[in-house]
């Protein structure tokens, strides 16, 4: 089970402290019931199904690939346009959190969110932490696809 809050960013502090890794992810379903996701991370591959949210959980499940069965699927098989993203982790008050960079048609977006033991835990928020966009399906990765952030109106 995945329980996590997510933001967007309202200042660029946390980039002293980051250091991201490049992400490459592209959307084999992406009904609102249930997300079948491929990825790469650097070298390796990875086949993520999630199911739908409720508040802040949602089931999730995640298996290691082989990468070249992951190029195929992201370059053949996946809906376009692919997300691409910077990640960096930050430690801050006991937990990490996972800022994402986007790039290409959602360049300019930067969402961090963090994973919770607990849907009501409490937890301490950086400074650099903007509002909370948590539930708002507008930000959800699979919906980057079909409505990148760069086509929406302020």
């Amino acid at each position: 089970m995945e329980i996590e809050r997510k933001f967007l960013v309202k200042s660029n502090e946390w980039r002293q402290m980051a250091v991201g890794k490049r992400y490459r992810q592209g959307y084999l379903s992406t009904d609102k019931d249930r997300s079948v996701r491929v990825r790469t991370i650097g070298e390796v591959g990875y086949l993520n199904i999630k199911g739908i949210s409720v508040g802040a959980c949602r089931s999730e499940y995640e298996y290691e690939i082989l990468l070249s069965d992951a190029d195929e699927m992201l370059d053949n098989l996946c809906l376009q346009p692919l997300i691409e993203k910077k990640r960096s982790e930050i430690a801050f008050e006991g937990l990490v959190w996972e800022v994402d960079e986007f790039e290409g048609a959602n360049q300019g977006l930067i969402i961090a969110e963090v994973e919770l033991e607990t849907e009501d835990q409490f937890f301490a928020k950086p400074d650099w932490i903007g509002e909370q966009i948590t539930g708002d399906p507008r930000y959800y990765n699979a919906n980057l696809i079909a409505h990148p952030f760069n086509t929406w109106k302020e």
